[in-house]
């Protein structure tokens, strides 16, 4: 199945507390126990402006729908054509 990095503009996300952190965590997985099992939470990264979520879903549509459903940004959703690391260059 696919993956998808999603960029979320969040002003201020990094001073976000642990428990803002942990709500927003909740509401995302509650949206996705509604949307069933095609879609994937793998991780997020959290910067100053920003949060990148790592996502595995059927497709593009099916993001942006539990953005919707989760009342936050998919400012940029980004299919991974290909994963590459320090081991790619042996």
């Amino acid at each position: 199945m696919p993956k998808f990095v999603i960029e979320r503009e969040i002003p201020g996300a990094g001073k976000l507390t642990p428990a803002q952190l942990q709500g927003i965590s909740q509401t995302s997985c509650n949206v996705l126990r509604e949307l069933g099992p095609q879609i994937q939470w793998v991780q997020s990264y959290v910067t100053g402006d920003k949060i990148f979520c790592i996502y595995i879903s059927p497709d593009e549509e099916t993001i942006r729908e539990h953005a919707r459903k989760g009342g936050f940004p998919a400012n940029a959703v980004h299919q991974v054509e290909a994963v590459i690391d320090p081991t790619t260059a042996e």
